[in-house]
Order: structure tokens, then C-alpha cells, then sequence
């Protein structure tokens, strides 16, 4: 018997419609299987898909899966304020300023105000330099050389990330990758702009080498880059990512490290809303 569900689409992290990054929110998903969300993200073609479900704990106000049209993620950051987002929608009595989103990395605090809403960065799972052999097939993949290369680390809070930190914003927009060299490789690349601020301090890249794209505008690559960044002293505790420059998009990620947490943020818009038919 086929089943209808609630279904949204959700631009995150830009403030002008359709620049930032789409990612589709499948609503009371408790009843698919999981072939079913792997065969509807494959479908979609979108960096993720995610299925709003029941929670199972007591703590969260509900639970999310994820996926790419490869894959199941344990976390990612668009998705995440994406989901979110639709699930304040469905939920508009809800007056709480602090979300609490469970997923398989754990529990993730989201933070309201208005249309912004950020998520507090979880912690990496894998950090620290990158070895040789990693760091030599990111250098084929992205054709870069060493004396370009500032520094790189493991900046893994699920998705897998290796950090490239870059001299000049002009040497991030210029990269090709060549994702068979690459060989699966998740990498995310960073320069600040140095020049005047206008509306950003950094420029982001991120090549999934799994999935041999690049996505537009990635909160979890942020939010990794920034544990990473802020901690080296590279960039201050508040500042602005742009991503998504050489894909057409206009992508904005405020980040804003308060205590011990790191907040990843944006403006958040629904841009399509109907019924899915599994």
C-alpha cells in the first residue's frame, strides 16, 4: 500500500533564494524502511536527503537520518538547520529559542532567531596532521603543490574531512579537481580573502570525493574548519565563510565561538513544499 508523507525542500545558507545549498526533508518517516530513504535519496540527486522521525530519547524533539544518494551519514550541517527548519514548521507552537536534534552522532543543539538558525559544532572525531600518503593524493586530486599548501589536518566530524589551508582566496576559486585522483577523499580548502571586508572572510571549498561533486555549502565541513581555524589562531572567534562562489551559489556561514561551543549559522528558507508517494 503506498504511503504519502509531507515533503519539503529547503534552501540553507544564503540570504538570497536559491544560492545556498537544497537539501529535501521527508516528514513522519517513521514507517520506511531503510531501502526506502536510500532509493528516495538516490532519486532526489541532492548532496542529502533527510527523514524526520519519532525521537528515542526523552531529551531530543525529534531524530533525523541522513543520506546522500550513496550513503548514510552519521551528521551534516545543512541537513541539519534544513531539518530543523522544517520540523519548526510542522511544529509552530513550538516557542523553544534551543532545539535539540538527535541523530547517530549524537545529540545536536540548534539555536533559533528569526530565519537564522545555527547548530553547535559536535566534536571531531578524528583530528591532528594528515599523513603523507593522504596528504600526496590530495595534491594530485586538487593539483596543488607543497610550497601552495599552509597547513592541513584531520577536521573529521563524520563526513570524513581532511583541512587544506591555502595562501590566497584566488588560489581556492582556481582549483579543478580531478576526483579519480582523488580516490574518495573528502577535503575541504580554505584561504582568507584578505582584502577589505565586504561581506566575508574566508573562502571555502569542498570536494566530496566519495561522491566524486562538490557541494555548494557544507555546515559540517564549516564547522570542522572553524575547531581547526579558531584554535591556530588562523581566524578570530567570529567571523564569515563564503561557498559555493564558483558553483553560482552565494553561500553565507556565520560562525561564532561563545565558551566552548561553536555556533554554525545561517538564514534558512523553504522553496518547495508537497507530498512524497512511496
Amino acid at each position: 500500500m503506498p504511503i504519502s508523507l509531507q515533503f519539503e525542500q529547503v534552501d540553507v545558507f544564503s540570504e538570497q533564494r536559491f544560492k545556498g545549498n537544497a537539501v529535501a526533508v521527508v516528514v513522519d518517516a517513521d514507517d520506511l524502511t531503510s531501502q526506502q530513504m536510500r532509493d528516495f535519496a538516490a532519486w532526489t540527486q541532492l548532496s542529502e536527503t533527510t527523514f524526520l522521525l519519532k525521537p528515542t530519547t526523552h531529551a531530543a524533539h525529534y531524530r533525523v537520518r541522513i543520506f546522500t544518494p550513496l550513503r548514510e551519514l552519521p551528521f551534516a550541517g545543512h541537513p541539519t538547520l534544513g531539518s530543523c527548519h522544517v520540523w519548526l514548521n510542522q511544529n509552530s507552537a513550538n516557542d523553544h529559542k534551543e532545539i535539540i536534534q538527535e541523530c547517530s552522532a549524537g545529540l545536536i543543539r540548534i539555536r533559533r532567531d528569526g530565519g537564522y538558525l545555527a547548530f553547535s559544532a559536535p566534536p571531531l572525531i578524528r583530528c591532528g596532521a594528515v599523513d603523507s600518503e593522504t596528504l600526496q593524493q590530495i595534491k594530485i586530486g586538487l593539483g596543488l603543490t607543497t610550497d601552495r599548501i599552509l597547513a592541513s589536518h584531520w577536521v573529521d566530524n563524520g563526513p570524513g574531512w581532511v583541512g587544506i589551508l591555502l595562501k590566497t582566496r584566488d588560489e581556492v576559486l582556481a582549483i579543478r579537481p580531478d576526483y579519480t585522483k582523488l580516490n574518495g577523499i573528502n577535503v575541504g580548502v580554505v584561504a582568507p580573502w584578505h582584502t577589505p571586508r565586504t561581506d566575508a572572510d574566508i573562502e571555502v571549498r569542498a570536494f566530496m570525493g566519495e561522491e566524486q561533486n562538490e557541494d555548494a555549502v557544507t555546515g559540517s565541513l564549516n564547522a570542522s574548519l572553524a575547531q581547526w581555524l579558531i584554535a591556530t589562531g588562523v581566524m578570530p572567534n567570529c567571523y564569515i565563510a563564503s561557498q559555493g562562489t564558483v558553483l553560482g551559489r552565494c553561500g553565507r556561514i556565520q560562525i561564532q565561538k561563545l565558551g566552548n561551543d561553536i555556533w554554525v549559522g545561517g538564514r534558512v528558507q523553504s522553496a518547495i513544499s508537497g507530498r512524497v508517494i512511496f
